[in-house]
């Protein structure tokens, strides 16, 4: 997802999973394939160095999943304050939530 517009739909769509972290907002898109945006604010994640770790781990975790999930947008966002980098916690937590997602 590129355009605030799409970012600004799937927010207004108001479906939303929960983890401890992260909040999945999503949408249906009405293409073939499912979407990822991704919003990791400087309040929660005050040093580039960790927003930009979280963005790799939820990219890679939405490629290797992608081919399973429903052709949805899907806004990943940091809802809680992410203290020091936790690759494998981030990623079970993301995966958990695309895992989540309704099947249609």
């Amino acid at each position: 997802m590129l355009k605030p517009v799409e970012y600004a739909e799937a927010f207004a769509a108001r479906r939303v999973l929960r983890g401890k972290r992260f909040a999945l907002h999503y949408r249906a898109n009405g293409r073939t394939e499912p979407r990822l945006g991704l919003v990791i604010p400087k309040k929660q994640a005050r040093r580039a160095v960790l927003r930009n770790a979280i963005k790799r781990q939820a990219r890679e975790v939405f490629r290797k999943q992608k081919a399973a999930l429903p052709a949805l947008d899907l806004v990943l966002r940091l809802a809680q304050p992410a203290g020091a980098i936790d690759k494998p916690a981030w990623r079970a937590e993301i995966a958990a939530l695309f895992e989540q997602l309704p099947r249609t």
